[in-house]
């Protein structure tokens, strides 16, 4: 013999290495997986295959969501052997109905991939590709996370901001002073004054918070003729509004002072043409009384 020597494994200590196989095992298929990331209303392609390419038109597959408040999960998407539910399956969730479809030539290499069209955000979640029948059984984990875009979801979520109230407060002696207002909502808003251009104005405000609602007023001064944009936005829901308002400052101010001189060379022009008339008057007037 080569002098090495086989060591008795203690059979309590093979039974805990077995265990800790299978959970490792376990946490390949049950761990947090694959991250998919798509833009709201793009469609997403949720992925889930076989290293080894094996022909799956024949097998059951189950795609379903987790998390649940219920504790239950939502049927997806299931294919069995050449039924799914695109072609008279029953059972799928009426979130995905009609907008849920498999790669049927993609089988034959082992790809259970589905894709999701026009995505929203209620489809953001843990997704699971089911291979029940297996032995032993195999789980695909996969996260989808939907990027809202910013648009205005009035009457969609509740507490989204309403269209926010501009006025002028004061007419200062450099601009003026234009004051945003918005009345009621929630999660809390971004508010923020924006020429036409998009820039941001550097503005001042405050903030009060009754009944769970959110009241914000933000006041900014101007001092050019302009286009003004008060945007609100809650990025936590997605919403955002905005209200705007034209400003004429310099032409509106320069016509008005314009007028304001015109008018007063006018009346010192009149005033002076009828003290000189009445003055010319009295010295007629004069004269005669003495020539008398």
């Amino acid at each position: 013999m080569s002098g090495f020597k086989l060591l008795r494994t203690p059979p309590g200590s093979l039974v805990v290495f077995v265990c800790l196989l299978m959970s490792v095992v376990e946490n390949l298929h049950k761990g947090p997986g694959v991250k998919v990331l798509v833009k709201e209303h793009d469609d997403a392609i949720l992925p889930c295959s076989f290293s080894t390419r094996e022909n799956l038109e024949e097998m059951l597959f189950d795609w379903r969501k987790n998390g649940q408040k219920n504790g239950q999960k939502k049927e997806v998407f299931l294919y069995d052997a050449g039924d799914h539910y695109n072609n008279g399956h029953q059972g799928q969730d009426e979130q995905f109905k009609g907008r849920v479809s498999h790669f049927q030539d993609q089988l034959m290499n082992g790809n259970a991939s589905i894709k999701i069209q026009n995505t929203t955000m209620a489809d953001s979640g843990n997704y699971s590709c089911d291979f029940p029948h297996l032995q032993p059984s195999q789980t695909f984990n996969i996260e989808l996370v939907v990027e809202l875009t910013l648009k205005d979801r009035s009457g969609e979520i509740p507490g989204t901001c309403p269209e926010p109230y501009i006025k002028t407060l004061n007419d200062m002696k450099d601009g003026l002073l234009l004051q945003c207002e918005v009345r009621g909502a929630s999660p809390k808003p971004k508010v923020q004054w924006q020429d036409s251009a998009g820039n941001i104005l550097p503005s001042e405000g405050k903030c009060s918070e009754r009944g769970g609602l959110y009241y914000v007023t933000r006041w900014t001064a101007v001092t050019k003729t302009d286009q003004y944009r008060c945007v609100v936005t809650q990025e936590e829901i997605g919403h955002q509004i905005d209200a705007e308002t034209f400003v004429p400052f310099c032409e509106k101010r320069c016509e008005d002072c314009s007028a304001k001189k015109l008018i007063g060379g006018f009346c010192g022009f009149i005033i002076g043409v009828v003290v000189l008339v009445v003055a010319k008057a009295l010295l007629v007037a004069t004269k005669c009384f003495r020539a008398n």
